[in-house]
């Protein structure tokens, strides 16, 4: 097992579950094997169509405690993934989820989508960002593509976000690799190799029990499509150089070519 500590990741997420879906297994290895992981979360996820019918009085439209809840959520998440530093931006609620796009929730003043139409709160949203990069001083950050992965809002928001803050805080702390989540294998530069970690990836979705139906190996959202878990998760560099690359022409380690510091 590579020896990491110093090594230090942050990740930038638009709800809970999220970090669990798209890069669970990742997190979890790299924490277990000693780097320094760090989330932030853009927002509850207040907007979430909850598939457990028990709980459906939670929902936005109802009784709106869903954010609340989705928070206990990530926590049994996140210490499933071994993951103990976490950080809402700007703090917890101070985002709410915008919901699908074109919904009535994207107008919402309180919602991030607005942070991408009003100057004044995107810079907010970037100056938070900034902060914890500062702060925690990552070699590698991770965040989605511009279209978000899907085109959710939060998700395109939580992207454009993320590399201004990257860029802005480079003045004073410069991200030596800096990553997109992909979901096919052309798409990607790098595959990280976690498939050791995915029994902890399925405790952390099944901790997201609102969002996420698990049987064995495969999960579904509320949409009922089923996806089978994967313990390899897929990169593309969007900053910084590649380190060696294996048979198939991917990078295996995030941080592959950084020296620890």
């Amino acid at each position: 097992m590579p020896v990491r500590a110093g090594q230090r990741l942050l990740l930038v997420h638009a709800h809970p579950d999220d970090e669990t879906i798209n890069t669970g297994a990742t997190m979890a290895r790299y924490s277990a094997e000693g780097a320094a992981v760090t989330l932030v979360t853009c927002t509850l996820g207040e907007m979430g169509e909850i598939v457990v019918p028990e709980l459906a009085g939670l929902a936005a439209d109802r009784g709106d405690q869903l954010g609340g809840y989705r928070m206990w959520e990530l926590g049994r998440a996140l210490a499933s993934l071994g993951v103990t530093d976490h950080h809402y931006l700007g703090g917890p609620g101070r985002w709410r989820d915008s919901g699908m796009m074109g919904t009535e929730a994207n107008a919402d003043p309180r919602a991030f989508w607005q942070a991408g139409t009003k100057s004044a709160a995107f810079e907010t949203a970037v100056r938070a960002l900034v902060e914890l990069i500062v702060f925690v001083r990552p070699h590698v950050v991770v965040t989605y593509d511009p279209d978000g992965g899907y085109g959710h809002p939060d998700h395109i928001m939580a992207h454009r976000v993320a590399m201004a803050a990257v860029a802005t805080a480079s003045t004073i702390w410069s991200v030596a690799k800096e990553y997109w989540t992909v979901s096919g294998h052309a798409q990607g530069t790098t595959s990280v190799d976690a498939r050791s970690h995915l029994e902890a990836k399925r405790d952390a979705m099944c901790a997201h029990a609102t969002q996420i139906t698990v049987t064995g190996d495969v999960f579904a959202l509320s949409n009922k499509i089923e996806h089978r878990l994967t313990g390899i998760e897929r990169y593309r560099l969007v900053q910084g150089q590649l380190g060696e690359l294996n048979g198939d022409g991917q990078e295996t380690d995030l941080f592959a070519g950084i020296a620890a510091s």
